[in-house]
C-alpha cells in the first residue's frame, strides 16, 4: 500500500535528514567557538555603552557626562546598547541547537541551572557593594530585593538590583514560548519553522492590537532577533533553502525597523545622538555575523581562548554595570587615574570578577543544581506508582 504524496505546503517545511554537522570554530566537542567570540563581543559592546555611552549613574561615577569625558569614544559607545540585539540573535541559534533531542524537563533544568546560580550570586555581590557605597547605587528595600531572586521583578513592578536583567526577562519569555510550542512536542525542522512563521505573524498582529498583555506575551519588538537566530540554526543544521532565508530576511527587515524606532533619538543637549542608519548597519551586521557562523564561514575561529571568553560572558554581563560604576568612581575620583586607564582597568576588573564567579559559582553549583532537579524528577514516577 503506497503512502499518499505530501501536500506542497507540507513538503515545503518537511526536511527528513539533517546534513552532517559542519564545524565553525569547534573543538573536539563540536562547540561553535565563533559564537563564543560573538557573545563576548556583544557583552563588551553593552559594557562600553554603560561606561561611556550614556548619562545617569555612570556620569555621577565619572563626575561628569561621559560625552564630555570621552568626546570621540562616546559617539561610538552609545551604539553599544545594540549588543543586546546581537545577544538575542545568538540566543535563538543556541537555544534551538541545545534543545534538539531534549525533553521539556531536560530543557527546563538546563535553563534553570544555566541562569540562576550566577544570577543569585550577582544579586548578593551587587547588593553588598550598594550597602558599602550607596552613593553610586542605593540598596533596595528587603521586600524588593527578595523578589529579585525570582527573576520576575519586572512584571511585578519591582526595581531591579541588576540593571541589565531586563534582558533576562525577555529571554525567559522566549524560553517559555519555545518550550510550549516546540520542545513540548519534540524539536524538529517542521516544528521550528511553523513556530517561526507563527511568531512573525503574532508579533505583527500584536502591534495592530496595541494590547499591553499581548505585547508582553509576544514580545513584538524582540521577536525578530530570536526568530532570525532559530532559522539560522536550521540553515546550519540542514543547509540553505529559500524558506529559511525568507524567514531570516523577514526577521531582519522587522528587526531593523524596531531597533530604529526604539533606539533612535536626537540626543539630550547634544550628547549621545544616534543615527538611524548606523543602527540599521549594526543590526544588519548582527544577522550577518551569526549567518557567517551558520554557513561555516568562521570555521577558522578555532582558538581555545574563545571558549574561555564565552564562559565569562554571562557572569561578566551580570556584574559589569553597577560594579563597574563602583570601580570607575574609586579609580578615577579617589585614586585619580586618567580616564582612559580607568576605563580599561574597570573592564579588566569586571572580567576578573566574572572569572571568579564562573569558577566559584557557575562551574560547581550549576551542574549540582541540574543533577538535583533530575534526581527529584526521577522519583516522581516512583511516588505515583506507590500512591
Amino acid at each position: 500500500m503506497t503512502s499518499a504524496p505530501a501536500l506542497p505546503a507540507q513538503a515545503a517545511i518537511d526536511r527528513p535528514e539533517p546534513r552532517p554537522e559542519r564545524g565553525s570554530g569547534s573543538g573536539g566537542g563540536g562547540r561553535l567557538r565563533a559564537l563564543d567570540g560573538l557573545r563576548i563581543l556583544a557583552a563588551l559592546m553593552v559594557c562600553l555603552y554603560h561606561y561611556a555611552g550614556k548619562n545617569g549613574p555612570v556620569a555621577e561615577a565619572w563626575g561628569q557626562s561621559p560625552g564630555l569625558k570621552f568626546p570621540t569614544l562616546s559617539s561610538f559607545a552609545t551604539y553599544g546598547s545594540l549588543g543586546v540585539q546581537l545577544f538575542f540573535v545568538i540566543s535563538g541559534f543556541v537555544i534551538c541547537m541545545s534543545s534538539w533531542g531534549r525533553s521539556p524537563g531536560d530543557f527546563f533544568r538546563s535553563r534553570v541551572a544555566r541562569l540562576y546560580p550566577a544570577y543569585w550570586a550577582a544579586i548578593v555581590v551587587v547588593t553588598a557593594a550598594a550597602v558599602l557605597l550607596p552613593v553610586v547605587v542605593r540598596p533596595l528595600p528587603l521586600n524588593e530585593l527578595l523578589v529579585n531572586f525570582t527573576m520576575l521583578q519586572q512584571p511585578m513592578g519591582v526595581d531591579r538590583v541588576l540593571g541589565v536583567c531586563w534582558t533576562l526577562w525577555v529571554e525567559m519569555r522566549f524560553y517559555l514560548l519555545f518550550a510550549v510550542f516546540v520542545v513540548w512536542r519534540g524539536v524538529t525542522y517542521r516544528q521550528v519553522v511553523v513556530f517561526c512563521i507563527g511568531w512573525i505573524f503574532a508579533s505583527v498582529f500584536a502591534r495592530v492590537a496595541q494590547s499591553p498583555l499581548t505585547d508582553v506575551l509576544v514580545m513584538r519588538d524582540h521577536a525578530p532577533y530570536f526568530i532570525g537566530g532559530l532559522a539560522l540554526y536550521l540553515i546550519h543544521r540542514y543547509g540553505s533553502d529559500l524558506l529559511l532565508w525568507g524567514i531570516v530576511l523577514t526577521s531582519w527587515l522587522l528587526g531593523q525597523r524596531y531597533s530604529v524606532t526604539a533606539l533612535w533619538h536626537p540626543g539630550m543637549e547634544g550628547d549621545f545622538a544616534r543615527s538611524p542608519y548606523v543602527i540599521q548597519a549594526i543590526v544588519t551586521l548582527a544577522f550577518v555575523a551569526v549567518a557567517a557562523v551558520a554557513l561555516g564561514w568562521l570555521s577558522w575561529a578555532n582558538w581555545r581562548w574563545l571558549t574561555v571568553a564565552g564562559a565569562l560572558t554571562y557572569p561578566f554581563y551580570l556584574l559589569h554595570e553597577h560594579l563597574g560604576w563602583f570601580a570607575i568612581r574609586i579609580m578615577n575620583r579617589a585614586l585619580h587615574l586618567p580616564p582612559q586607564v580607568t576605563l580599561v582597568a574597570a573592564v579588566a576588573t569586571m572580567l576578573v570578577l566574572a572569572h571568579l564567579l564562573h569558577r566559584l559559582v557557575e562551574k560547581p553549583f550549576g551542574p549540582r543544581l541540574k543533577r538535583a532537579m533530575a534526581a527529584q524528577a526521577a522519583r516522581i514516577p516512583l511516588r505515583e506508582r506507590a500512591g
